[in-house]
């Protein structure tokens, strides 16, 4: 069976990769999925920084979610 820190990391490269992506694309419709994408990977981030005591990089991470948060409130609500 997989490890919870194994999906986590999977889930984080998945997430990171789109969002990134997304942020560069030249239309709107594809550029406000970003955030949710950010967004759904946050979790990830907080559980593996927590878990590995990267305490600058959980730190880091409330940042990155409030950047991804403002997408959020800017395309989609």
């Amino acid at each position: 069976m997989i490890e919870f820190t194994t999906i986590s990391q999977i889930a984080i490269a998945c997430t990171g990769l789109v969002a990134i992506f997304l942020t560069q694309q030249e239309l709107e419709q594809h550029r406000r999925f970003a955030c949710l994408f950010g967004l759904a990977g946050q979790p990830f981030w907080f559980y593996s920084t927590f878990m590995a005591e990267q305490w600058g990089i959980f730190a880091l991470s409330f940042f990155y979610t409030y950047a991804w948060y403002r997408g959020l409130r800017l395309y989609w609500l």
